[in-house]
């Protein structure tokens, strides 16, 4: 008796991935230690995924149908380069899953995008303290750019500053 080969596919996200996808970002919360913090909802997540104007995008890793990883990336901006570039907002993985070249695949894909499309650059965070992604990303040839930090604007902060006096 033999066994079919597991069939891996790596593809941009459909409607129907939605469900699972917001699943792992539920899961990818609860590693970076913030479980409560997700707000995202499917309706939400999908009209902003496949609404009539998207500002973001995702690929995902599956196999025998059920996702497994995933990418949700946006363009950004570079006025020095004078072209966009790719910022990696998410990249997850299924903790079971890990070490089969999932996050690899998916971040090779935002690559090829770039390279094919003539972006300058593509780019994320890592927490400080995320060791084992640190490691991944610098074996990879990325390097941290340990002369920026990131701001953020955020709750009654940006409430208070963006609201007319």
């Amino acid at each position: 008796m033999s066994l079919s080969p597991v069939t891996t596919t790596l593809r941009p996200a459909r409607p129907d991935d939605v469900p699972a996808v917001l699943e792992l970002i539920h899961d990818l919360a609860v590693y970076e230690r913030e479980p409560n913090a997700v707000k995202n909802t499917v309706p939400v997540l999908t009209e902003q995924l496949f609404g009539d104007n998207p500002a973001i995008f995702a690929h995902v890793v599956e196999e025998e149908g059920r996702v497994l990883g995933f990418a949700l990336w946006f363009l950004n901006y570079s006025t020095w380069e004078g072209t966009h570039g790719i910022y990696l907002e998410d990249l997850y993985v299924r903790p079971e899953t890990r070490g089969r070249g999932y996050g690899k695949l998916l971040l090779a894909e935002l690559a090829r995008i770039a390279v094919e499309r003539g972006y300058a650059r593509v780019e994320w965070s890592v927490l400080k303290w995320n060791e084992p992604s640190i490691g991944f990303y610098k074996s990879l040839g990325a390097r941290a750019m340990d002369e920026w930090d990131t701001f953020r604007l955020t709750g009654d902060a940006l409430a208070a500053f963006g609201s007319p006096e």
